[in-house]
């Protein structure tokens, strides 16, 4: 009878405990609200940010903004004594370029263009070149354009895209994405692996309409000049030279050419120079009280795809509804803190750029972070909050949200979460995205990914949106449900609340039921 009772007397302590933790978070709840989301996302995703691509002027007036908000909100620094943890960017620019064929001189964006994210300066001189087809190779349906043709030390020369016959899934990454099998980086990676030194890819797309850029994509790391692999877009024009005709061929003479070696003279001339860049992640402070030293991150990414001409890409929804999100559960939580209703665990509202050029900001924190990992209780991940999915054809379409993550690295994630949810917020919590076999890869695409492969639990919300403006011009502030969002908001900041207050840090019990990225 004892021990009864006092088992009782505990669970009905806990009970009471999370009860006034829950009218406590109630309390502030309403300062997430379409009003104050919309003032926000209206300076975020306006013409004045120039879509935010990192390591431009448009992501450090984006980065400004966010550091100003947290300071009005009170949040202390979250490096140091700075609001952003600066990385190094790089970038490439041509200022130089030749290429030749048995004497003929062809012409920049006429015939030609080079790829710079691995070229080296040089001056260089091949006398033949292997033509591979489709350059494809797909063991699951027996398909190989390299066998029996000797690429080591040799240029390969490959038709752009995929045949008509060849079925590949119709995702956004599927035919021709950069991980597709029709894509030139897919191409490259395999004759490099069989010792290719170089490839050019035979394109319809010449002459160009538009003038390509000589600037090369931002990378991370610098690379060695010992890895460098040439890598051409060609004209149809450059093809027939270097396979021995007079005239441009057709697509379909082109397609029926045998795969074996060809003897020309090429004669290839590039010299870059590499521009130092910087980006940074924005980082405000909540501190805690008893349990100070441990950690709950609320994280969006703020960067979007810049400009393209006088195009703007506004990322009103990818990812400024997210970025809007941190911000408003900051208002929200530094309130409380000013009433009296201090967190436990230390909050750390982060906004990191370089998302959408690889996960570069969050994978620069985790390898470089300010915080323990292994303090760090949870990451709650908010990207694309702002629309309703316009693929998503059921009832609840106005009272959704994707959650990914629930099932992985902690099994205390989805009872809090669903708690959260079932006590105020009531939406359909969609957990599709964590089916292991996700053709769309949705848990490997957000900057969650870099705290779970370093074993911190992680919840990711989306609104699943991949089709309509997604990665358009067209993804603006008024196609944004603000009353939805708000909910959403609201989830968010409730399993917050109960994280950063509860007696212990989330378990970490849970195997990675998902392959390699």
């Amino acid at each position: 009878m004892k021990k009864s009772f006092l088992l009782y007397c505990c669970f009905a302590a806990v009970a009471v405990s999370a009860q006034t933790n829950n009218e406590s978070a109630q309390k502030f709840a309403d300062l997430i609200n379409p009003k104050g989301l919309k003032e926000k996302l209206s300076v975020i995703a306006s013409a004045e940010m120039e879509g935010r691509e990192t390591a431009t002027p448009g992501q450090k007036r984006a980065a400004a903004y966010i550091e100003d908000q947290f300071k009005k909100f009170g949040l202390k620094p979250g490096n140091g004594d700075s609001y952003q943890q600066v990385y190094p960017v790089y970038q490439d620019e041509l200022i130089d370029k030749k290429f030749q064929v048995n004497g003929k001189t062809f012409v920049w964006d006429k015939d030609y263009t080079f790829s710079l994210q691995s070229l080296s300066n040089g001056d260089w001189t091949f006398n033949n070149v292997v033509f591979a087809g489709y350059g494809l190779v797909d063991s699951a349906k027996k398909i190989n354009d390299f066998a029996n043709l000797d690429l080591k030390g040799k240029i390969v020369m490959v038709l752009d895209g995929l045949p008509d016959n060849y079925a590949a899934p119709q995702t956004q990454n599927g035919r021709r994405g950069f991980g597709g099998p029709g894509s030139a980086n897919t191409k490259a990676m395999a004759a490099r692996t069989k010792g290719a030194i170089g490839l050019f890819v035979i394109s319809k797309d010449f002459p160009k309409k538009i003038p390509t850029v000589t600037k090369g994509n931002m990378y991370l790391a610098k690379q060695a000049a010992g890895n460098s692999f040439l890598t051409a877009s060609i004209s149809e024009e450059i093809a027939a030279a270097i396979l021995g005709g007079t005239t441009k061929m057709s697509s379909t003479q082109l397609k029926e050419t045998v795969k074996a070696d060809y003897v020309s003279e090429i004669k290839v001339v590039a010299n870059k120079t590499t521009v130092n860049l910087e980006s940074s992640n924005v980082i405000g402070l909540l501190p805690g009280t008893d349990k100070k030293d441990e950690y709950v991150f609320l994280t969006g990414h703020y960067d979007h795809l810049g400009k393209r001409g006088d195009v703007i890409y506004y990322g009103a929804d990818d990812d400024g509804s997210g970025t809007t999100s941190v911000l408003q559960m900051a208002e929200a939580f530094t309130t409380a803190a000013r009433k009296g209703y201090k967190p436990r665990r230390t909050i750390v509202f982060m906004t990191v750029s370089g998302e959408e050029k690889g996960l570069w900001g969050s994978q620069y924190y985790s390898e470089h972070p300010i915080f323990p990992l292994e303090k760090t209780s949870v990451d709650l991940n908010t990207d694309m909050n702002g629309r309703i999915d316009t693929e998503r054809k059921l009832p609840d379409t106005l009272n959704y949200i994707y959650v990914i993550g629930h099932d992985k690295l902690s099994s205390e994630l989805p009872i809090i979460n669903e708690a959260a949810n079932n006590n105020y917020t009531k939406l359909t919590l969609d957990y599709k995205f964590d089916d292991p076999n996700d053709v769309n890869r949705i848990y490997y695409r957000s900057d969650h990914y870099n705290f779970a492969r370093k074993g911190v639990p992680v919840l990711f919300f989306y609104d699943g949106m991949l089709q309509a403006d997604y990665h358009k011009p067209t993804d603006t502030i008024e196609k944004i449900n603000f009353e939805l969002m708000s909910k959403r908001v609201q989830l968010v900041y409730y399993t917050a609340w109960d994280m950063a207050n509860r007696d212990n840090m989330l378990k970490r019990d849970t195997p990675l039921n998902m392959p390699n990225r």
